[in-house]
């Protein structure tokens, strides 16, 4: 018989289910993503650090470990939670079982649980801390009130500058605040090269690289956190050498922040690959992949400096800023899908169309 675990919300909810993954007690923020499939890029993707990742498709693990669609080589999540675990996957691609993928990266699990009633828990009274623990809980941990995730950017950023070739006649300087490896493939795609560059780099060695582009990544916690202010001064100087900037998820929140626009903690969040975003010039909606908790402060864009470009169709927040005078725009889903709808593309081949005119 497998071994009982339970998860413990910190507003003292208990969810009783089975262990799988890594053995041992896990704390972190609990979220809820939609996707329907997709796991592997949901559990290497570094915009989870800290997280507790709860998955609302009940059956996971059915097509295996596929190292060639991981986002990055070191899952960041805390903990991951299923209704159903497939133990027998089919796959001609696998090169494994979820199990033991959880059990190499210590990351420890929970299946069994009743993953829709939690799902409406964080979505009715908001994302919170939880543990997961193979010992029924008593009472609300102290430690669940005091868990906070910290130097988010720090942990998941490249440690040093590296390149990659690519297929067109640009060069494009990406910052990593911890990225999903898509970016980099769907940029070499356009670029002649791509050079990875770690969060904290001065603006003044980014731009002695020459780049025709300037690309920020995708990447975990809250803009707002004072390990990140370094990070907004520099970014001022980069959308003021007049070298374009393109923002995805992080970056776009960067960008606000850098232009003295205000961010905000949504109450659960968007992650999946069904969040629709209406943009506002053309009338169009598309449906997006997601993963983030905070957003821009839609009535502190200044319309002297900026444009609402993109808003969620859900809840009218914003997904997207086009800034004026300057060649910088920024969007808060995943244009690079990896999982989920491919419908926003090409704002990838905007961004090459914008390095054309440096």
């Amino acid at each position: 018989m497998p071994d009982k675990a339970y998860l413990i919300l910190q507003n003292g909810e208990i969810f009783e289910g089975y262990s799988f993954g890594a053995s041992g007690e896990t704390v972190g923020e609990t979220v809820f993503t939609t996707g329907m499939t997709g796991y592997l890029e949901t559990l290497t993707d570094k915009s989870y650090y800290g997280q507790i990742i709860t998955q609302t498709f009940p059956l996971i693990g059915n097509y295996g470990v596929i190292p060639e669609d991981f986002e990055s080589p070191e899952p960041a999540a805390k903990g991951y939670i299923v209704r159903q675990w497939c133990q027998d996957p089919s796959n001609f691609r696998s090169e494994g079982g979820l199990d033991v993928f959880l059990k190499s990266h210590g990351i420890v699990g929970l299946y069994g649980v009743d993953t829709r009633r939690l799902t409406k828990i964080l979505r009715e009274h908001g994302t919170m801390n939880g543990k997961i623990t193979n010992v029924k809980p008593d009472g609300v941990p102290e430690e669940l009130h005091r868990f906070a995730i910290k130097n988010a950017v720090a942990t998941c950023s490249v440690k040093s500058a590296y390149t990659v070739a690519g297929a067109g006649k640009r060069r494009v300087a990406l910052l990593d605040y911890g990225l999903k490896q898509n970016i980099v493939r769907e940029l070499a795609k356009r670029a002649a090269e791509v050079r990875v560059f770690p969060y904290d780099t001065p603006a003044e060695t980014v731009l002695a690289y020459k780049p025709d582009g300037i690309m920020l990544s995708n990447g975990p916690g809250d803009p707002r956190d004072a390990e990140n202010l370094p990070v907004i001064r520099e970014l001022r100087k980069l959308c003021d050498s007049g070298v374009p900037v393109f923002g995805i998820c992080f970056g776009n929140q960067l960008l606000a922040l850098a232009h003295g626009f205000e961010i905000e903690k949504l109450r659960y969040g968007h992650r999946g690959a069904n969040q629709p975003a209406k943009d506002l010039f053309t009338g169009r909606t598309y449906i997006t992949t997601q993963n983030h908790g905070y957003a821009v402060v839609s009535a502190s864009i200044d319309g002297a400096v900026a444009d609402e470009w993109f808003v969620n169709v859900n809840d009218g927040t914003n997904e997207g800023v086009r800034y004026k005078n300057k060649p910088v725009m920024s969007v808060q889903f995943h244009p690079e899908a990896a999982a989920g709808p491919r419908d926003t593309q090409f704002l990838f081949d905007k961004f090459s169309e914008m390095t054309e005119g440096v």
